[in-house]
């Protein structure tokens, strides 16, 4: 398919300032060329160290704004995810004080991945593991009506970092528009995540993205929403799942509970050393709220793919 323009243009925070890099009418499709988590300050000759000595002001680089002729406030931005072409490398890491677990893993870790950017086939991790691939947008969004920059970390309203790895291909995501032309920009873009990318990063990979976008007019939204073209867990469940869980008062006390238990089994039954295995459920295992009405106490459960295992 022949998109009318590719956008090169990078920006690091949400701006409602910011000059647009093109203006399209909706029903247009654009390619996007995105560069990974770490604005290139990882490559794949990177240590572990690099990991620890990223400058933050520089991460989650996305790609844009784009403005779309007749988006105003109180409208609906429908993106729809036409393709992926990835670079076929990327990095995992562990950020010290950054993630679920920050106080359990102080020391910087970095896994190197190279996988078949076009057969996307399973992508071995060490000798422990092969991830099937998935790729899809981490941070995609647009421009706040609040004036000023805003940081690209946290998810807002309008969308951003929310790491929802089902906005994949095929997929049609509805974003709340809140200045005229919606001022859209996506980055982050994933090879293989898993659901609460628990350790704060994924298969972070550089890729070019195509979309489409359409306006829906006077069509207010509160917070992003999804539709799906399909099963969102075929690719993982084919063996069934090994399930710890964490239960108590806070959600986050028994997410960390349930995740710690799976770095535990991983390790003793399967010999993956702790920090590998945290790599490793951020990039392949599903955090999940089993129950959240059995006051006082919560469930939280994180599922790990068995099929990822061999």
């Amino acid at each position: 398919m022949t998109h009318r323009h590719t956008i090169h243009a990078q920006h690091y925070g949400w701006d409602n300032s910011l000059e647009p890099a093109v203006r399209i009418a909706p029903g247009e499709s654009l390619e996007f060329e995105v560069w990974d988590a770490s604005g290139g300050q990882l490559s794949p000759t990177s240590i572990a160290a690099d990991a620890a000595r990223l400058d933050f002001a520089r991460v989650n680089p996305v790609a844009g704004p784009v403005h779309v002729d007749g988006a105003e406030p109180g409208d609906i931005l429908k993106v729809t995810v036409l393709s992926f072409a990835p670079s076929g490398w990327g990095w995992t890491a562990n950020i010290p004080g950054f993630g679920l677990l920050a106080e359990d893993f102080p020391e910087p870790a970095l896994h190197l991945w190279r996988y078949d950017e076009h057969a996307l086939t399973p992508c071995a991790f060490g000798s422990w593991a092969k991830v099937p691939l998935k790729p899809f947008a981490g941070t995609i969004g647009v421009a706040p009506g609040e004036a000023g920059c805003h940081s690209v970390v946290p998810p807002r309203r309008v969308g951003g970092n929310m790491d929802l790895r089902d906005i994949a291909r095929g997929s049609e995501l509805h974003l709340p528009v809140e200045v005229p032309g919606a001022l859209f920009s996506v980055g982050d873009t994933h090879a293989a995540q898993g659901d609460g990318e628990v350790c704060g990063t994924a298969l972070e990979s550089a890729m070019r993205v195509a979309l489409r976008f359409e306006v829906l007019k006077q069509r207010p939204l509160a917070f992003p929403r999804l539709i799906t073209p399909g099963p969102v867990t075929r690719h993982l469940d084919g063996r069934g799942y090994l399930t710890t869980t964490g239960i108590g008062p806070d959600l986050m006390t028994a997410a960390r509970d349930a995740v710690r238990s799976m770095i535990d089994w991983l390790g003793r039954d399967h010999g993956i050393p702790a920090s590998e295995a945290y790599l490793l459920c951020s990039v392949c295992g599903d955090l999940r709220i089993s129950e959240i009405v059995d006051m006082p106490n919560w469930t939280v459960s994180f599922y790990f793919p068995r099929i990822v295992l061999g």
